[in-house]
């Protein structure tokens, strides 16, 4: 099969063709339909977050079920599926207290006597987040999917498996807003923009975008913006604050830089929360006054892949948009190729772009 390899540090992805071994217990294959460009990805590629080489990229991606291996119980072949990186065992503390997005993840891959899912040339390939979703076909966990309704378009369907459940699931699951609370949203990409919706379908009072781009923070209106602020030519804070005297009650940072996640913290109001949804990447400290902590009651939360538990929120996402609730439509704002992958983080490095999509096949 073809995929989209990071083979060094910074670099750009490879299209190499890969061996796929046959399924084992409870591993599935999967043809893939369509995957996100995330912008978590392009972290690994600028060396900002390590993971192993060589490696295929891309973890959101949905797809239909070809081969099940031995003790599979939850799929079966033609079954529709979204896949989701916060994989579970199952059996850890975490997942049988209702925190499955914390797994442990142990015992969802194959150890290191036995042959790989994936190999260039004889050399084992590693997937990111246990998927490697720039692939034609993906070989995984079977506990790394989620079956889905068939009459859901599958290229919108892969925008679910992250950007949806990172950014609504961190307003509804995480922060757990209340009605009428007044909220920030910093950054208006994927995930930012389903912060905002997740706000707006909550019952916020007042959902304030922020961004720098002038287009995407039209697309925010579309989505539940009640207000934007473009930080190009205003301070984000003193532009809250004069929307909302005294503070907002939840900002929720979603781009991954440290200087927003602080940004955030300082729009607060008393007793309001601060939560990180972006990758800030790896050895970077955000500095908070401490005293405003304690003294004004405010909290700094992290958000682990929207607080998911992805079995039972996936399809209700789906629902939704079915229904006509949730919006994805209009998050697409590229349909490309597998060789086109490059181009796409290009532009999402631009600024240019939503969310572009690699379709691997138009029929599905």
């Amino acid at each position: 099969m073809r995929a989209a390899v990071q083979f060094q540090v910074p670099g750009a992805l490879e299209i190499v063709d890969l061996d796929v071994a046959d399924p084992g217990p409870r591993e599935v294959l999967i043809q893939v339909a369509a995957s996100g460009l995330c912008h978590s990805d392009l972290h690994f590629l600028e060396g900002k977050y390590h993971t192993d080489l060589p490696c295929v990229l891309g973890h959101e991606a949905s797809g239909v079920v070809v081969e099940v291996g031995r003790d599979v119980t939850y799929l079966k072949p033609g079954d529709h599926v979204i896949t989701c990186l916060s994989s579970f065992c199952g059996t850890c503390s975490y997942c049988v207290t209702g925190r499955p997005y914390l797994c442990n993840r142990q015992g969802l891959e194959r150890g290191p006597g036995e042959a790989p899912r994936l190999s260039f040339d004889g050399q084992k390939v590693n997937q990111f987040a246990r998927l490697g979703a720039f692939a034609e076909q993906m070989l995984v966990h079977e506990n790394s999917t989620v079956v889905v309704r068939e009459d859901m378009p599958l290229d919108r369907a892969a925008l679910v498996g992250c950007a949806v459940t990172t950014g609504v699931g961190a307003v509804v699951n995480t922060a757990r807003i209340p009605l009428g609370a007044t909220v920030a949203i910093l950054g208006c990409g994927g995930v930012g923009l389903n912060a905002v919706q997740g706000a707006a379908l909550a019952g916020a009072g007042k959902v304030i975008a922020i961004d720098k781009v002038a287009w995407k923070l039209e697309l925010a209106r579309t989505y539940g913006a009640t207000d934007v602020v473009d930080a190009s030519e205003e301070d984000a804070v003193e532009a809250v604050r004069s929307l909302v005297p005294g503070g907002v009650d939840f900002a929720f940072e979603a781009i991954g830089l440290k200087s927003a996640a602080e940004q955030a913290f300082q729009m607060l109001a008393k007793g309001g929360s601060a939560v990180i949804v972006g990758m800030i990447p790896e050895g970077q400290m955000i500095e908070i006054n401490g005293e405003l902590l304690m003294g004004d009651g405010k909290s700094l939360l992290g958000s682990n892949m929207g607080s998911n538990r992805f079995r039972v929120d996936v399809p209700k996402y789906v629902d939704a948009y079915l229904a006509g609730t949730l919006k994805l439509d209009e998050l697409v704002s590229r349909r490309i190729t597998l060789d086109d992958v490059n181009d796409g983080y290009a532009a999402l490095n631009r600024g240019e772009v939503a969310r572009s999509v690699i379709v691997f096949d138009e029929t599905l």
